[in-house]
């Protein structure tokens, strides 16, 4: 068993403490290993010791960004991360695809993940593909772990029809599909029975994410899998560093990514100090 499941089950058979009885908890051997969070903290980081930034964005390929591949994987290097998932926007027309064909713009799209994955190999940091797609029909956005240049290809071709058509006709069997910051300005309202799941912390500083409501929301409608990301995008500047997903293992890929955010057994962090069982 591993230790968040442990503490899980933990917190489950506790759960009905009476309020009366803490001062007498405490001075049982058991009571006083249970109440020591500072402890079980310690020994939760100990075991998922990788820590991921899950939604960064480099510049050229989001226009948004302002970092560079090569700036952003020192960055990050710099703060102690072992991973980074690349999650630049993928929208339909956007700036790599004027004046080019699909696939040299999707080259275009793919040479930031690739410059950054050389500098990573040289900064002992781990660089995984991920992406963060918007349909034409709005300006709701998406984050797909477990991707590659192929399905980016094939993902392109269905951006003009719709997440409803999207979901219906298109099969990824090892990937995962959640919504980004489903409650910030501008987002309209999706089934959840589209969703694999949601970004209930997305910590980027200069918008309103309404993270509360997103976990809300991820609880009312059982989406399991829950994930928190900086959304970075500017040097030195607040979103450096304020979440991560820790893990056990650390996924050589975007697919092994996938694999760990569906198996549940990753914790988030929030401002390198809080952790959170998702």
């Amino acid at each position: 068993m591993n230790l968040r499941r442990k503490y899980l089950d933990k917190f489950r058979e506790n759960a009905n403490i009476d309020v009366g009885k803490v001062s007498e908890l405490r001075q049982n051997s058991i009571g006083v290993r249970i109440l020591d969070l500072a402890k079980m903290k310690e020994e939760l980081l100990a075991e998922y010791k990788y820590k991921i930034e899950a939604h960064a964005h480099t510049s050229p390929a989001s226009t948004c960004g302002q970092v560079s591949a090569e700036e952003t994987v020192k960055t990050y290097a710099e703060l102690g991360y072992n991973g980074l998932v690349l999650t630049n926007h993928f929208i339909y027309d956007y700036n790599y695809m004027k004046g080019r064909s699909k696939e040299d713009g999707i080259k275009k799209y793919l040479s930031d993940y690739y410059d950054a994955v050389e500098f990573g190999k040289k900064n002992n940091l781990n660089v995984i593909l991920g992406a963060e797609i918007r349909f034409t029909e709005n300006c709701n956005d998406y984050l797909v772990y477990g991707i590659d240049e192929k399905m980016l290809s094939e993902i392109y071709e269905l951006l003009p029809y719709g997440i409803e058509n999207f979901r219906k006709n298109y099969s990824m069997p090892k990937s995962v599909f959640l919504q980004a910051h489903p409650f910030r300005d501008g987002m309209e309202d999706v089934d959840a029975a589209l969703l694999d799941g949601i970004e209930i912390f997305n910590m980027h500083p200069e918008h309103k994410s309404r993270n509360a409501i997103a976990n809300l929301f991820a609880k009312k409608n059982n989406l399991n899998i829950k994930i928190a990301g900086s959304d970075f995008h500017f040097l030195g500047g607040k979103d450096r560093s304020i979440s991560a997903i820790l893990t056990r293992k650390m996924p050589e890929d975007s697919f092994e990514f996938a694999e760990i955010l569906k198996s549940g057994d990753y914790l988030l962090q929030i401002g390198n100090n809080a952790v959170i069982f998702p």
